[in-house]
């Protein structure tokens, strides 16, 4: 779902003769060989684009080694776009979820591949031109609150996840993520104590309830680029997704417009581009886009800021367990006191 790629040694010949198999069985019919290219650009599961020669497929699956509870479902991620497909919200087409080990020792969904541009480099959002910027924010939170507007019993998704108490839920969830992969770092774990205790004492009311992504941002994205417009052709990696509140979500795209999202990239990222709209920036062109209102926002992006540091202590994590290579995981953990330290400058928080 990426648009750069690199010859993949992660799927063995074995293996992509099961997958083959689960694809015949669906009643797909092979025009060849399955051949798999690794995407890149993943820090959480692992994305192959998949070719029999004349279709293409997209195929995602947990990392190897260094996992951690509930942060790499790709059956999550085939449930809810299977459930959008018909909305107004553009997802990519699911073909099928396979939930056992028995083909690559782990579960993994595959669905079709959306054509498109994936941006995510900071040169690459650059070649977009001034022009197109703005148009590219209007139309990823045009994207985001059409999520948010989903009748989210109506497409099925109703035992999605609970539709309340979600901020106290997330603070629980991250924080036990963050016992399992907390650095040795004892100023990192002081200040993660202290924001976390912040948090717990100004969780906020919650006033609506949606489908949320869990981890809205640009490269999460495949955009279709016109000469005079920018559209989202589908929104991707929903791994994090839940029924939960909407605010929450546009605090979490904002929460990765931080510099040090670089570090968790190991570029200079899209995303963090001086170039596009701050979090008042983004919170406003939501609101313009008919999105929730935006109740208890510094509390919200406190608790986005928090849950970014530990994904970047995860990414650390799987790195140090020889799962992940490459500059974003080299670099990951370097995140996680800016991250912390950006909680904690939003002050003490009211309840």
């Amino acid at each position: 779902m990426k648009a750069s790629t690199t010859t993949s040694v992660d799927l063995t010949a074995a293996e992509l003769a099961a997958v083959s198999r689960r694809l015949v069985s669906t009643g797909i019919d092979l025009a060849g060989p399955l051949r798999a290219d690794r995407i890149a650009g993943g820090r959480s599961n692992l994305t192959f684009l998949l070719t029999d020669g004349t279709t293409r497929w997209v195929l995602r699956t947990p990392p190897r080694a260094g996992r951690t509870p509930s942060a790499h479902d790709v059956g999550r991620e085939f449930r809810v776009c299977r459930a959008l497909e018909d909305t107004a919200v553009p997802v990519p087409r699911q073909v099928m979820s396979v939930e056992d080990d028995a083909d690559l020792g782990g579960p993994y969904v595959v669905a079709e591949h959306v054509a498109g541009a994936s941006v995510q480099s900071r040169e690459e959002l650059d070649r977009l031109g001034p022009d197109r910027l703005g148009r590219t924010v209007e139309a990823l939170v045009s994207a985001l609150a059409a999520l948010h507007a989903v009748d989210h019993a109506a497409v099925g998704l109703s035992g999605f996840g609970r539709p309340d108490g979600y901020a106290a839920r997330q603070l629980r969830r991250w924080s036990g993520q963050w016992d399992l992969v907390a650095p040795a770092d004892p100023g990192a774990r002081a200040a993660a104590a202290e924001l976390e205790d912040r948090l717990s004492g100004a969780l906020p009311e919650q006033h609506a309830a949606a489908v949320v992504h869990g981890d809205y941002r640009i490269d999460n994205t495949i955009l279709q680029i016109e000469p005079g417009d920018v559209q989202v052709a589908a929104v991707l990696d929903w791994e994090l997704s839940t029924i939960g509140d909407p605010v929450a979500d546009v605090a979490m795209m904002c929460a990765y417009r931080d510099p040090a999202f670089d570090l968790i990239v190991g570029e200079p990222c899209a995303w963090t581009s001086p170039l596009l709209p701050g979090p008042d920036g983004i919170a406003a062109a939501y609101e313009a886009a008919d999105g929730a209102p935006l109740r208890d926002w510094t509390v919200h992006r406190a608790l986005g800021y928090y849950k970014v540091a530990v994904i970047a202590a995860g990414i650390d994590h799987r790195f140090r367990a020889g799962a992940g290579a490459g500059d974003g995981h080299r670099t990951a953990g370097e995140a996680v006191g800016p991250f912390l330290a950006a909680g904690l400058s939003l002050g003490p928080l009211k309840g």
